[in-house]
């Protein structure tokens, strides 16, 4: 079975809501000081996520996966999001989720 490019999109496309909907889980947790198991499963796929970045050259691999397939590089057709919020994804969920970490921290300490 040959994989194509709008296979590649769904999975990479689903993996962002997913991995967005820990983003929020985090920060809610982090804000609110409701931790549950929840928080830490959140927490744990976004650290494997970070890991699985940090191995691969932080370059996504179904972005190196579709650019196999015949994606330009560097493009954003490997996800069905718009350019401009596909740019951002990086800067934006890294950054909240940074900040949900020191909150967790934060309320865990205090």
């Amino acid at each position: 079975m040959r994989i194509t490019i709008v296979q590649i999109r769904w999975v990479h496309t689903a993996i962002f809501w997913l991995l967005s909907a820990c983003v929020i889980v985090t920060l809610y947790s982090g804000m609110s000081g409701n931790i549950t198991t929840w928080t830490w499963v959140a927490v744990g796929a976004l650290f494997l996520e970070s890991v699985v970045l940090a191995v691969s050259g932080w370059t996504d691999p179904l972005t190196l996966l579709a650019e196999r397939h015949g994606a330009a590089h560097g493009s954003v057709a490997d996800i069905f999001l718009p350019k401009a919020l596909a740019d951002r994804i990086f800067p934006v969920c890294g950054t909240l989720y940074v900040i949900a970490l020191g909150l967790i921290v934060w309320r865990l300490v205090r």
